[in-house]
């Protein structure tokens, strides 16, 4: 009805048409002449977080490097997310205005849903647009020729109706959300700590390089408001001031904490064998003075094209190593095994050996994968993992480098000064696990060549084996672990050095 108003003579089933002195033309889409340069339509698309590797479901907002408003192109940096395997940046994949973002910093996005809303016109386009066609319409109206007036009467009827119609869905959108409170410049751990105290960064002035926002200028903002609201004195100096009680504060899982969760609940299923030895590499340290002296490390470093510093060789690298062989001969340790139907499960030999290594980064814990472990050589494997924990506690590892892995090491004695022993827990698909504790310098008794006994002094490390006791029996570990120990006890002799 109230299209009939404005257009009394348009039949029902031609108010798709154009009508000029009573006489129907082409479609209004299609009434350039009439129209000269129309306003093209807004299209605002939204912007989905897509599958970022190996079947993540959901990605915590790291930051955002846009705002409403904002002008983007293709391949700008929209913002940085974090999901349970690593840290990636989401890049834009149009041209267009930022209109919407459907989450705030440290929201968790769910994979196959809108990170926000672009508008791939542009307002300014629209709107410089709309005002050429208004001007037009102005000069037409003016020029008095015949037929003129009536077709300038239409065209404002039709644009009417558009107006109406476009005034109506505006009005029916929702409304953009207001400015994020976590738009300004500050660690996280600054920004945990306005939240624990529950305080806005505006009322703080940052003290750091462009306004940041630190730590030390927190604190002193929670000295100012303890002056300005001191304490009321005690009623009488025989009554003890009550300590202040601090609440209690609920924090929610950082994706890496979400995935550690996920993995050992999982691991609550697996019957875990545990088996632990002592393994002499007194000879390691030798070998690894050997490798100083002869500037093998530098060279290696030199030929690999990396300028920086030579890898430092641990005895993580030997191990790696000497792992790889030992599976050649116990295939079962280096296998996935698969439960998902009890009454049939099967188990897969992998053919790699690619070994997950545990590193403590800020994130947490990271367990990148360094693949093919028996086509390196010890110099060179020291060489990735000297890789690969820069770039891990760097947040800067992909998605790829978390898969993949068919047997799991954990240098838990490098972070614990008193490590000896251990129990570490396997991650499912994996058959078992070997936990290092840290080196130690113990007396033992030993004959010299005469037979005599004597005291000396020899370096020892605990090694400790969790394995999967539904397909691998403790003979198999046992044996396995005293394969080990033989090999890391004479590393040289057996050729790990450059094979």
């Amino acid at each position: 009805m109230a299209l009939q108003k404005v257009l009394p003579r348009i039949a029902p089933r031609q108010l798709g048409q154009c009508f000029i002195s009573g006489r129907s033309t082409q479609p209004v889409h299609q009434c350039s002449r009439l129209f000269h340069q129309s306003a093209p339509l807004k299209v605002v698309k939204p912007y989905i977080l897509a599958d970022i590797g190996e079947g993540i479901t959901e990605c915590q907002i790291i930051s955002w490097s846009v705002k409403p408003g904002d002008k983007v192109e293709q391949f700008d940096t929209i913002c940085e997310v974090s999901s349970d395997k690593a840290t990636v940046e989401i890049t834009s994949r149009f041209d267009g205005v930022i209109k919407k973002l459907y989450y705030e910093q440290d929201d968790v996005a769910v994979v196959g849903k809108a990170l926000l809303d672009i508008d791939i016109e542009g307002d300014d386009e629209i709107s410089t647009e709309t005002q050429v066609t208004e001007s037009e319409l102005e000069v037409s109206a003016a020029t008095g020729e015949p037929g003129k007036a009536q077709d300038t009467t239409t065209i404002q009827a039709v644009e009417t109706i558009q107006q109406s119609q476009g005034s109506s869905a505006t009005s029916n959108q929702p409304s953009a959300p207001p400015a994020s409170s976590s738009d300004f410049a500050a660690t996280p751990a600054v920004r945990h700590l306005l939240k624990q105290h529950n305080l806005s960064a505006a009322n703080i002035v940052g003290t750091g390089k462009g306004g940041r926002i630190s730590k030390e200028d927190v604190e002193r903002h929670i000295t100012g408001l303890g002056q300005d609201h001191p304490a009321p004195a005690p009623i009488s100096s025989q009554v003890t001031a009550t300590p202040k009680s601090e609440g209690d504060v609920s924090i929610r899982f950082s994706p890496t904490e979400n995935q550690m969760f996920k993995a050992m609940t999982r691991s609550l299923s697996i019957p875990h064998f545990l088996y632990a030895h002592t393994v002499d590499v007194s000879s390691f340290q030798e070998v690894r003075t050997k490798l100083a002296s002869s500037k093998v490390l530098e060279h290696l470093a030199t030929s690999a094209g990396n300028t920086s510093t030579a890898p430092k060789v641990t005895l993580l690298p030997f191990i790696l190593k000497a792992l790889s062989r030992v599976f050649t001969k116990f295939p079962k340790l280096n296998s996935h095994m698969d439960a998902s139907d009890p009454s049939t499960p099967r188990l897969t030999l992998k053919g790699s050996h690619n070994f997950g290594i545990a590193i403590d980064t800020p994130q947490g814990l990271l367990v990148p994968v360094i693949k093919n472990v028996q086509n390196h050589s010890v110099l060179s494997l020291a060489a990735e993992v000297k890789r690969i924990s820069e770039i891990a506690r760097a947040g800067k590892l992909r998605p790829e480098d978390f898969q993949g892995a068919t047997f799991t090491v954990s240098n838990i004695g490098s972070v614990g000064a008193g490590c000896q022993v251990v129990s570490p827990v396997i991650v499912s698909p994996m058959v078992g696990i070997l936990g290092m504790g840290r080196m130690s310098d113990v007396p033992v008794f030993r004959k010299d060549d005469d037979g005599i006994e004597r005291l000396v002094k020899e370096q020892q490390v605990i090694l400790s084996w969790s394995a999967d006791h539904r397909i691998i029996d403790g003979a198999t570990v046992a044996k396995a672990a005293d394969m080990l120990a033989a090999l890391l006890s004479r590393p040289e002799s057996l050729g790990l050095i450059l094979t």
